[in-house]
């Protein structure tokens, strides 16, 4: 898989590359089972049609840009995460746009022109939510009027749990609940978090979102193996400490996967026999 990231300098440069494609378009934060769908059915229309499948995504979140900052966004896998799961979907080309204002004011007509048709797409594919173009009135049911009836468009229905869309903002909703153990029926797995053990503490990396502060089930691993043990999510999401010592093999990179959050009741209290580190 290429993974290109695209801005106003390079665009042309990557249009006269560009080769015909069935494109996904999204922010794919998280890669939850909406998002999924969105890929495989975009890769089964690249399959029929005989071409590459492209996936494009924006960063930094629109919501962060829009808000001139204001709002702050948590992110659920950082941009070389997401490129690995990608590649294991049967993604040939990845676009990483980047979201400023002047992309933002872009009418819809023109993102259509440059970003899909210059770009080689014949067909797109995305969630039945998703919009584009200045002020977000871009939308699936225009995108083949926007094109000149060149880009073919199919529309992913929502994909719901429990009566609620998922989406990356109900799934950020629950880490900062601390349910965690509701993630597995929206990912399909458990959260995983990537971190580095110093010998001392557990530091996650950036564009991870961790859990409400509190205390949880977890599995630690890495290349040398894995343990299950309890984890503490400090306030204010400033650290976190394992309620065991971790074993040295351990030391280095690693990765937190979230399983349960232990309620108080089930803590337990005498904090004198914890080995905090």
């Amino acid at each position: 898989m290429e993974t290109i990231h695209l801005n106003r300098e390079n665009l042309a440069t990557w249009q006269e590359k560009a080769r015909p494609n069935v494109m996904a378009l999204g922010c794919f934060d998280g890669l939850h089972h909406g998002h999924c769908k969105v890929i495989k059915t975009a890769l089964q229309k690249a399959k029929e049609k005989k071409v590459s499948l492209t996936v494009m995504s924006f960063f930094p979140h629109p919501k962060t840009v829009l808000s001139d900052g204001k709002e702050r966004v948590h992110y659920l896998m950082p941009l070389s995460e997401k490129e690995e799961r990608l590649r294991k979907l049967g993604v040939n080309t990845f676009y990483i746009v980047h979201f400023d204002r002047e992309f933002a004011n872009l009418p819809p007509e023109q993102f259509v022109a440059k970003y899909l048709i210059n770009l080689g797409g014949i067909h797109a594919v995305a969630g039945f939510d998703f919009s584009y173009g200045c002020k977000g009135v871009g939308h699936m049911d225009r995108l083949k009027d926007d094109s000149g009836g060149i880009i073919d468009v199919t529309k992913v229905a929502k994909v719901e749990y429990r009566g609620e869309k998922i989406s990356s903002t109900y799934i950020r909703k629950k880490l900062l609940e601390g349910e965690v153990e509701e993630l597995f029926r929206l990912f399909g797995h458990f959260y995983e978090v990537k971190c580095v053990w110093d010998g001392v503490l557990l530091k996650t990396y950036p564009y991870y979102t961790l859990p409400a502060p509190g205390r949880y089930d977890v599995t630690l691993k890495n290349e040398m193996g894995s343990m299950k043990t309890e984890v503490i999510v400090m306030e204010k999401q400033k650290g976190l400490k394992c309620v065991i010592q971790i074993p040295s093999f351990m030391e280095g990179r690693l990765s937190i996967v979230w399983h349960r959050h232990i309620q108080e009741e089930n803590v337990q209290t005498q904090d004198e026999k914890i080995l905090i580190f």
